[in-house]
């Protein structure tokens, strides 16, 4: 074909992002996208070309896959032994307020560090069932738990973000001769401060859970309906929440405080999530059966039915894992480096690089992999132009947390809207005025430091 298949994959992920905001079905767009990619990319052998990336993303992403489905078990298995509501009756006597329940939502958000997937799912168990008391849009809680997964764990050089992109970034020669950085980890604090689009976000969530950011768009219609009919989730959300509690339901907190957190504790110390989900469920398995909490038919049925709470999400997760490797395969981000290039220059490199980072990882949904590609590509070219290497990295890892924040498929917002029971483009329509709104503060704050810095 004559075609340029990159610009090709561009024209096919704005026919996915304009499909599933028109119809509200994200994962039919995307799987019909991901077919007509595999034609262009195939030919009449697409069939295999999607097949063979099915298989490859399902066993290079298992070890994600494995982390959702456990998450489930454990949170059903949370759920079923009444762990949790003690906890949300114990935590409710101080969340008695639609502020209080926000802001605790958000502490905890900064609390939880670790992973975003940790962030993300361990805290909508925790507060869906206080969110709904209040009354509170289940939008509120999805967006308050995605705004505080990747922009926290950016932030802070404790983070599996911070290992990654720390270890990434020192592979550049401009990098290890910034003066002060001695390793990895110094040079990646250097550019905590100039991470704009994170900081901006969690300001910007903040001021949402102290009610001064005025309800916007989607947002306002969900506190609308709250308002009306009292439902803290729409019908189209109904089917992820399918086990109702009642509201006089008792259980021991320890129940759940210690499973969680010798969670949080194991992922802490060893750094691996999955280790630390399959600890916990052998922890609830030792404190839960023995004194007949649940029996041990019950806690396998448990665990599978939690399983099974996750398959929309790991559905969605896979098939944006083909489609975004069908679409590196068709040089979509190789394309949009080489329209951006003849664009840069050094006082504003800092901000085109987020845009573009930022660009990428919203329409490939790959945070990590869109940093990977352009990382060696713009710290040369940068330094040819004589812009700042700091403001670089900082560039870099802001347009990741941008992407993760804010793509409707990228797996912290897919994750968002599985742990806080909302159907996910109720969730990613609703906080995407805020999501523009840190993004526009963010470029201007590049464009800035790329004056003065």
């Amino acid at each position: 074909m004559n075609l340029n298949l990159g610009l090709v994959a561009i024209f096919i992920t704005l026919f996915i992002i304009i499909g599933a905001v028109a119809t509200r079905r994200c994962v039919e767009c995307m799987i019909v996208g991901s077919m007509v990619a595999a034609i262009f990319l195939g030919g009449t052998g697409f069939l295999t070309t999607w097949s063979e990336s099915l298989q490859n993303m399902l066993a290079e992403n298992v070890w994600v896959m494995l982390v959702c489905l456990l998450f489930g078990g454990l949170i059903s298995l949370l759920t079923d032994s009444k762990g949790s509501f003690g906890f949300s009756k114990y935590i409710s006597k101080f969340c008695n307020s639609e502020k209080k329940t926000l802001m605790t939502t958000f502490v905890m958000g900064i609390l939880i560090f670790v992973d975003d997937y940790l962030n993300v799912l361990s805290i909508g168990a925790c507060m869906k069932k206080i969110s709904d008391k209040q009354k509170l849009p289940r939008e509120s809680l999805a967006y308050i738990l995605d705004s505080t997964g990747a922009p926290v764990c950016v932030l802070l050089p404790f983070s599996t973000w911070a290992v990654f992109y720390a270890s990434l970034f020192y592979e550049q020669e401009s990098v290890q001769a910034i003066s002060g950085v001695t390793n990895a980890m110094s040079a990646y604090v250097k550019a905590i401060p100039f991470c704009f689009y994170p900081i901006v976000a969690l300001i910007v969530v903040f001021l949402f859970a102290m009610g001064w950011m005025p309800k916007l768009g989607a947002m306002k219609k969900a506190y609308k309906r709250v308002e009306e009919t009292g439902k803290v989730y729409s019908d189209a959300s109904r089917k992820y929440n399918h086990d109702e509690y009642e509201d006089d339901e008792d259980g021991n907190i320890w129940n759940f405080l210690i499973p969680m957190g010798v969670l949080v504790g194991v992922a802490v110390v060893t750094g691996d999530i999955l280790v630390a989900v399959i600890i916990a469920l052998i922890v609830c398995f030792v404190m839960y059966v023995p004194r007949k909490i649940i029996s041990i038919d019950d806690f396998l049925s448990s665990m599978i039915r939690g399983f099974g709470d996750m398959l929309p999400t790991l559905t969605m997760l896979l098939v944006t894992f083909v489609l975004k490797d069908i679409s590196g395969q068709m040089g979509m981000t190789e394309y949009i480096i080489e329209l951006a290039e003849p664009f840069l220059f050094a006082s504003i490199f800092p901000a085109m690089v987020f845009l573009l980072g930022a660009i990428l990882a919203f329409t490939t949904g790959s945070d990590w992999g869109m940093s990977s590609i352009i990382t060696p590509i713009v710290f040369p070219l940068g330094a040819a132009l004589g812009a700042n290497p700091v403001l670089i990295m900082a560039a870099i890892i802001s347009g990741g947390t941008f992407g993760s924040h804010a793509c409707f498929y990228a797996d912290a917002t897919l994750l968002a809207s599985q742990s806080s029971g909302v159907e996910n483009m109720e969730h990613a329509l609703s906080q995407i005025p805020y999501v523009i709104i840190a993004s526009v503060i963010s470029v201007a704050c590049f464009v800035v430091a790329g004056f003065i810095v």
